[in-house]
C-alpha cells in the first residue's frame, strides 16, 4: 500500500493512534542521529556517478540526475524534465517542451541550452550506439528556452522509452565538468544532493531548490555492506531502514521469509527481470541437436524451483520476458517438467544407455557455469538442476566462479549451460534483444545469451527497424524462433524482494530495479 504525507495525515483515529504509539517508541529506538533520516543499504560503494559512465550503482544516480521523461508502471511515459512531446515526420523528429522553474543543485539554470549540452555528451557517439536514438541521431535545433526539437536519420524505436534510462540519458549541470570536459562533480537537478561519499556510505541531503515535492525527511544515507548477512543483522539491529532490491542489496528469499517471520515488514514484487539457461552448442556438440535442448528444458521442473528455493516469490517463466514488460509478446505458460518426455527427446537423438546416456562412445557430459556472486541462489537452482538431469540420463558438471570470472567465462564461452539475467525495465525487452541476442553487437560485459547471424539476426533487426503498429509481429518472430528453436530455457521471472523496519511507512517497490524507491515514504521518529 502507498501512503503519502496527506493520506498518512487523514488516517482513521486508531491509525493515527498506533503511529503515535509507534512514534513514541522510534524516539526512543532513533533518537541518536537517525531522526529525519533515511538509512538504505548498498552492496557496493557508489562508485564514479557521472551519468556518461557505466560504473556507478543505478540506484544512486537516480537520487540526483533526472530524466526527460519517467518509466511509470506497465511501461507508461510520464514527464519529467520534459512535459510535452511530440514524434514526427514518421518517427524521425522529436519536438520537446521543457520544464519551466528547473535549477540544478548548484544554482545553475536548466533550459534548451543545458539541454542541448547534456544530450551532446552522448547522442551520436559510438560508444551510445546501442541506443537508437544515438545511434540514429542527426541535429538538434534549439527553438527557443524551452524548446528543442531533434532529428534522427532514421525512425527511433521505444525513442521515449529510451530517454527514460538512468544512463547515459540524465542530466548533470553544465559546470559539473572540468576545463577539459570531464566530469568531476555529481550535480543535477533531482530532489537529492550529495553532501559526502566515500567507501562506507553515501549522505544526501534536499536540495532546496527542487522543482518538485521533496520526500518529507531530509536526509538519506547509503551505507555500504557488501555481505548480506551484515545487512540483515544491521536491520535487525535497527542500523538499518530499508534493504533489498535486485540491483541495490539483494536479499535471498530465504532471508525475506526469515524477516518476515520476525516481524518485520517484507515487500515482493514480481519484478520485470528474468533468469534464462543459456545453451553453448560451440562448446558441447550434443546441444546443437534441438532434441537435446528440449529435453535438458523440459526435464527442469521450473515450477518445484519456484516454489522451494524462491519460496514462492518467484514465478515458473515460459517466455524471455515477463507480461510485465510492454512488447513482452504473447504469453507462454512455462514448460511442465515431463522426465519421460525428455528421455524419449534424447533416445531419439542418439543418447542411449544409463545412467549416463552415451552417443558413439562419449557420455552426455555438461558443465554448467554458475556465480552466486552474481546471481544469488545460482549454486543451489543448479544442484537442483544436476539431480534432474541425472534422472534423465544426463552427468551435469556444476563449477562455481566468482563475479569476474563470471563475466570472463561468458564473453569467453566457456561454459556448456550457463545462468543470464535479462536486463529488465526500462531496457526490455529492447536493450536484452540486442545486447544479448544480436551477433553484430559487441557486448562486452555479459556474453551472449544466444546467436544465430543467418536466422536470428535478420529478425532482431527487422524488430529494430519496426514502427508504430509493426512493432509488436515483428518482435513475436523473434520470440517465436527462440521458442520454435528450444534456443533458451527461461526458467523463473525473478522477484524483487526488499524489508523495511515498523519505522518506515508507505514503502512501495520502485518500478524499475534501477530506481531507489524514496518516494512516498515517511519515517516515525
Amino acid at each position: 500500500m502507498s501512503v503519502n504525507r496527506r493520506t498518512f495525515l487523514q488516517g482513521t483515529a486508531g491509525a493515527i493512534g498506533l503511529a503515535m504509539a509507534q512514534g513514541a517508541l522510534s524516539k526512543i529506538v532513533y533518537a541518536q542521529g537517525a531522526a529525519g533520516t533515511l538509512r538504505v543499504a548498498i552492496a557496493k560503494p557508489a562508485g564514479n556517478l557521472d551519468p556518461q559512465s557505466h560504473y556507478a550503482i543505478w540506484a544512486i544516480q537516480d537520487l540526483m540526475f533526472e530524466p526527460l521523461v519517467k518509466y511509470g508502471k506497465g511501461g507508461q511515459i510520464e514527464p519529467c524534465l520534459a512535459t510535452d512531446w511530440k514524434i514526427e515526420d514518421g518517427g524521425k523528429t522529436l519536438h520537446l517542451t521543457l520544464r519551466e522553474g528547473v535549477t540544478f543543485q548548484d544554482g545553475t539554470k536548466f533550459d534548451a541550452a543545458a539541454c542541448k549540452w547534456n544530450l551532446e555528451r552522448w547522442m551520436g557517439i559510438d560508444q551510445f550506439s546501442w541506443m537508437n536514438c544515438s545511434k540514429h541521431f542527426q541535429s538538434l535545433d534549439v527553438v527557443d528556452d524551452y524548446h528543442v526539437t531533434l532529428h534522427f536519420k532514421e525512425p527511433v524505436l521505444a525513442l521515449m522509452q529510451e530517454l527514460s534510462y538512468t544512463r547515459p540519458t540524465r542530466f548533470l549541470s553544465p559546470k559539473s565538468v572540468g576545463a577539459d570536459g570531464k566530469f568531476k562533480e555529481p550535480v543535477g537537478t533531482g530532489p537529492w544532493r550529495q553532501i559526502s561519499a566515500d567507501d562506507t556510505q553515501s549522505v544526501f541531503e534536499h536540495h532546496e531548490g527542487y522543482w518538485g515535492e521533496l520526500p518529507s525527511y531530509e536526509r538519506l544515507e547509503a551505507k555500504v555492506i557488501p555481505d548480506a548477512r551484515s545487512r540483515v543483522a544491521a536491520l535487525r539491529a535497527e542500523e538499518l531502514d530499508l534493504i533489498g532490491g535486485f540491483w541495490i542489496a539483494p536479499l535471498t528469499p530465504e532471508e525475506g521469509k526469515q524477516l518476515e517471520a520476525a516481524g518485520f515488514n517484507v515487500v515482493v514484487d514480481p519484478g520485470n527481470v528474468t533468469l534464462v539457461m543459456a545453451y553453448n552448442p560451440d562448446r558441447a556438440e550434443a546441444l546443437k541437436d534441438p532434441q537435446v535442448r528440449k529435453a535438458v528444458s523440459i526435464g527442469i521442473d521450473r515450477a518445484a524451483i519456484s516454489k522451494v528455493l524462491y519460496h514462492g516469490y518467484a514465478k515458473p517463466a515460459g517466455n524471455m520476458f515477463s507480461g510485465a514488460l510492454p512488447y513482452a509478446g504473447t504469453q507462454s505458460d512455462a514448460p511442465v517438467r515431463d522426465a519421460a518426455a525428455a528421455s524419449a527427446l534424447l533416445e531419439k537423438a542418439g543418447w542411449t544407455g544409463s545412467p549416463i546416456r552415451s552417443k558413439n562412445g562419449k557420455p552426455l557430459t555438461l558443465e554448467l557455469v554458475v556465480s552466486p556472486d552474481a546471481v544469488p541462489g545460482s549454486r543451489v537452482i543448479a544442484e537442483v538442476i544436476q539431480s534432474e538431469m541425472k534422472e534423465i540420463g544426463i552427468d551435469l558438471v556444476i563449477r562455481s566462479v566468482d563475479h569476474a570470472s563470471k563475466h570472463t567465462d561468458m564473453l569467453e564461452q566457456k561454459y556448456d549451460l550457463g545462468f543470464f539475467l535479462t536486463y529488465g525495465a526500462p531496457y526490455d525487452p529492447f536493450g536484452s534483444i540486442v545486447g544479448l541476442c544480436l551477433s553484430t553487437f559487441h557486448n562486452d560485459v555479459e556474453g551472449k545469451l544466444v546467436t544465430d547471424p543467418v536466422n536470428l539476426d535478420p529478425l532482431i533487426n527487422a524488430a529494430m527497424a519496426a514502427t508504430g503498429d509493426q512493432i509488436q509481429p515483428t518482435i513475436q518472430k523473434v520470440y517465436d524462433w527462440l521458442r520454435d528453436n528450444d534456443a533458451i530455457a527461461p526458467l523463473v521471472y525473478v522477484p524483487s524482494i526488499w524489508a523495511h523496519s515498523k519505522r518506515l511507512h508507505g514503502f512501495s517497490s520502485p518500478v524499475t530495479e534501477y530506481d531507489m524507491p524514496y518516494e512516498n515514504i515517511l519515517l516515525a521518529e
